[in-house]
């Protein structure tokens, strides 16, 4: 079957097409995206190649995906061979524990969670309903951030705030790339022969947006962003976790409103609000290279980063009394065996031993960068989030139940 995946952002519309023998074998067809939407930026990649486009919105956006992709000699002859698409869905609240067939209900159900993700969910419903114009007949599968770590415990998800908040307002842990966390466990355990089932481990999706998560025998017991992506670790331009009372202190000394500080902890915090100069990891390390007056902070900010996420392995560690592995994953967790090697470095006491030449190999490839003999299995696993959702979508196409996290 073919099934085609969008990922819609803010200002951006991902996808990629699947041919899927069944939701285990998979080849990709064709992908790319289209970039900076609403800018004079415009255009879609594919193939190396970069058309300049004139867009406001990611509806716009798909009749320049399916010029793309349909046509004598491209990847569809035409859209009646298209089987099903799927849609990555920021936030699904605690309504979705997986992904679902797109219906009217469906939809309005997604909407209740915009406020929680106002640059992203709006975009995806605005894909789902031009999808579902254009293709009246084909299956529409919503694929949720959220979805994977709503097994959770309540111990876990809920905050120690007055409870009425939670039962009120729904104001509670959620977790999020999910789609991430689920894949790379599950290649984790194919790659070394297991059942995910039998496994304790650990995730790190390391990139500008970062999350951990604690997954106990395939079950997503706990992860570090909470109800919103703002939690957790020290990432780009996202601050983490920080002293709830440094808020409302800069609040009030500063004059901000609710929509300001919002702002500062999102978009000028992290990596970019120590260092003073970048929340890009990649141009962080450059500037720490080069030395001069930015290196200092820059290189604070560096240790912040890398401190976070060590010590939060370390809590996870004991949350699940020892695991059998630890995954690392996204652009950091795939690419920066520097970060690696000081993300792990001393804990041999804790059966995490690092290879250093495995350590640097670079490229696409899942692989074990741990010692043969360390208790722990460290390995990096390039994530595909968009391979997950087809998954997830070849499973529903053929009438499965997938809303048990045991067996899916």
């Amino acid at each position: 079957m073919r099934i085609l995946v969008f990922n819609a952002g803010s200002s951006s519309l991902k996808y990629k097409l699947f041919d899927a023998a069944d939701a285990e074998h998979m080849e990709v067809l064709a992908q790319g995206m289209v970039d900076a939407i609403g800018t004079d930026h415009c255009c879609l990649k594919y193939d190396g190649q970069a058309v300049p486009a004139q867009l406001s919105s990611c509806r716009d956006a798909l009749p320049l995906v399916f010029e793309q992709l349909v046509g004598e000699g491209k990847a569809l002859a035409s859209l009646d061979e298209l089987d099903a698409v799927g849609h990555r869905v920021a936030h699904g609240g605690d309504a979705f524990g997986c992904s679902a067939v797109i219906t009217d209900e469906v939809i309005a159900k997604i909407r209740r969670f915009n406020h929680l993700a106002p640059l992203h969910n709006p975009s995806a419903l605005e894909v789902v309903g031009r999808c579902r114009e254009l293709l009246p007949q084909t299956l529409q599968v919503a694929a949720f951030d959220t979805a994977f770590h709503q097994t959770m415990p309540a111990r876990n998800y809920v905050y120690p705030i007055p409870y009425r908040y939670y039962e009120e307002h729904g104001i509670r842990r959620f977790g999020f790339h999910g789609m991430s966390h689920k894949y790379v466990s599950r290649r984790a355990a194919q790659f070394l022969g297991r059942n995910p089932h039998d496994l304790k481990m650990l995730t790190c999706h390391l990139g500008s947006g970062a999350s951990l998560a604690a997954i106990d025998h395939g079950i997503s017991m706990d992860t570090t962003m909470g109800y919103t992506p703002l939690d957790g670790v020290m990432m780009g331009t996202r601050s983490g976790s920080v002293d709830p009372a440094i808020i409302t202190a800069i609040m009030e000394r500063e004059g901000l409103s609710a929509v300001e500080m919002d702002a500062i902890l999102n978009r000028e915090s992290g990596l970019l609000g120590v260092s003073g100069v970048t929340g890009d990891l990649r141009k962080l390390k450059e500037v720490i290279a080069a030395g001069g007056d930015d290196a200092e902070r820059s290189e604070l900010a560096y240790d912040i980063f890398l401190t976070s996420i060590r010590r939060q392995i370390g809590a996870y560690l004991f949350e699940l009394a020892g695991v059998d592995c630890i995954v690392c994953t996204a652009g950091v967790g795939e690419n920066d065996p520097y970060a690696r090697r000081l993300i792990f470095r001393g804990l041999e006491p804790f059966g995490i031993c690092i290879d250093q030449d495995r350590n640097m190999v670079t490229g696409r490839e899942d692989r074990i960068i741990s010692t043969d003999d360390s208790a722990v299995k460290v390995l990096v696993i390039p994530t595909d989030e968009e391979a997950e959702i087809a998954r997830d979508v070849a499973l529903i196409s053929a009438g499965e139940d997938i809303s048990d996290p045991y067996k899916y």
